[in-house]
């Protein structure tokens, strides 16, 4: 069973798949030569042409050697004249070759004339043969013979060196030891050879070119995203390391989809709890706070009444959180319209301001207050920026109280004109209650980027800053 899953590995592997084209070339080589062989034997041997039928007699060296060395041996005996006769005879069936012989004194006694291709010897005329031969000029020719140029078979008369009788010699022209029964089979072997790599450059091309195809379409794939923002599944395909990333891809992308569901389903339902509890608590809010108007009306101690002011300040800041949760909870779903016109800021700044002076000025906060510039009109909705303001202003009032400063005031940035509001408080990281500016900042933030508006915050040991401005374009503040 492990030997069978192994083997169902391997099969769905691109490397192995690979080698198997690697191996399948090198197992091929060997049987190119006789493929090719086999091809020209088939296709080739139409065209190619025949050698003429004169050259046939010459196609066996073997069989010449054979006939040449029967024939000396009769020759034994026989006085010079039978010799050069039954040459001569020789070289009137063998006329294409040049027959000679050479008695036991070293004097030629016979040189044929061939009728047909020149003898050659490295592309050049044959050497003459001599009529008498020195030691030399046998060394020269058995040296030039063993070279095969041109091919020359040699016997001794009588074929035994110790007859002493000479010599004879038959020489091929070179021309006809030459002919190839299969001329083109070099070039019928290059072709074959050709074809061989075309095909392996091409399978192997053709393998790259599909695991391209698929990553490409994994990558669009994890690229492109529908309409929830998630990628679309691919269709897997076969069953290898691509393959089994596609599954990966697509099991991810399940995971993801029922994780965006789960998380819309979730914010749904904190929506909806965040809406019933603001509702449900006005009420009690409601209730509690007519009471303790009705009992600070009674005859109560000092320490009394000011716990009474104590619960009223905690149940306005509960109050207000519950309305800020509602907002916010409005704001983020998307269920809230802004009707946006063109207004001058700086007037709704300066009305905001008028509104929370009072209370600065009974907490005994340092006021400065600079709006006295010429109008500054941005696209607003005048409630709710209103509303951004009132947030702006009651952090300063709850988590400022160290510093005692508000400062309101326009500048220049970067050839723009912002709104600068700033305190000398501890900061909102250094205070107890930042978590509960930070749902009105959320609500600050939401506001202005529905408005189109841009601000930011510095917050430090030494005060906070805020910054409110419209973006120009291709301006950065």
């Amino acid at each position: 069973m492990k030997r069978a899953g192994r083997f169902q590995f391997l099969r769905r592997s691109l490397l192995f798949r690979y080698l198997l084209i690697i191996i399948a070339a090198l197992l091929f080589i060997p049987v190119v030569v006789p493929l090719t062989i086999v091809l020209y034997s088939t296709f080739g041997g139409f065209t190619r042409e025949d050698p003429p039928e004169e050259y046939a007699l010459y196609s066996s060296v073997d069989k010449l050697e054979i006939i040449w060395h029967e024939e000396a041996r009769k020759l034994l005996g026989q006085p010079p004249e039978g010799i050069t006769e039954r040459l001569r005879a020789l070289s009137e069936t063998y006329h294409l070759a040049r027959i000679f012989w050479v008695d036991n004194e070293g004097r030629t006694q016979l040189i044929t004339v061939p009728s047909g291709p020149p003898l050659l010897e490295g592309g050049h005329a044959a050497r003459e043969v001599p009529s008498y031969w020195t030691a030399a000029d046998t060394v020269s020719f058995m040296k030039d013979s063993a070279a095969l140029k041109p091919l020359a078979i040699v016997a001794f008369v009588g074929d035994q060196a110790a007859a002493g009788e000479g010599f004879m010699v038959m020489q091929i022209p070179e021309v006809i030891t030459n002919v190839k029964y299969a001329q083109g089979l070099n070039t019928w072997y290059m072709v074959v050879m050709m074809i061989f790599f075309i095909v392996f450059i091409g399978s192997s091309w053709f393998f790259f070119i599909m695991i391209r195809r698929r990553l490409l379409r994994l990558q669009t794939a994890m690229v492109f995203t529908g309409r929830e923002g998630l990628p679309k599944a691919v269709i897997p395909g076969k069953p290898d390391e691509i393959g089994r990333l596609e599954e990966a891809f697509n099991t991810m992308v399940t995971e993801l989809a029922a994780s965006r569901s789960r998380e819309t389903e979730e914010e749904g339902l904190r929506k909806r709890l965040v809406a019933d509890l603001s509702h449900d608590l006005r009420t009690p809010l409601t209730v509690i706070r007519s009471h303790l108007h009705v009992l600070g009306k009674e005859d109560l101690s000092a320490r009394g009444q000011e716990s009474l002011e104590l619960m009223d300040q905690r149940i306005e800041s509960l109050g207000g959180l519950i309305d800020n949760l509602l907002a916010y909870n409005l704001l983020n779903s998307g269920r809230m319209t802004l009707k946006l016109e063109q207004k001058d800021v700086l007037r709704l700044l300066r009305e905001s301001a008028a509104a929370w002076y009072p209370l600065w000025e009974k907490e005994g906060y340092q006021i400065e207050i600079d709006l006295e510039a010429a109008p500054l009109y941005w696209d607003v909705d005048v409630s709710w920026f209103r509303r951004v303001l009132d947030n702006l202003f009651q952090n300063i009032l709850r988590h400022a109280r160290s510093g005692l400063y508000v400062g309101i005031f326009t500048e220049i940035r970067g050839g723009n004109r912002v709104l600068v509001i700033l305190d000398h408080g501890g900061g909102l990281d250094g205070s107890t209650d930042s978590k509960g500016a930070g749902l009105g900042l959320s609500i600050v933030d939401l506001l202005l980027k529905r408005m189109e508006l841009e601000w930011s915050m510095e917050s430090t040991g030494q005060g906070t800053g805020i910054t409110i401005w419209k973006r120009l374009p291709d301006r950065i503040i």
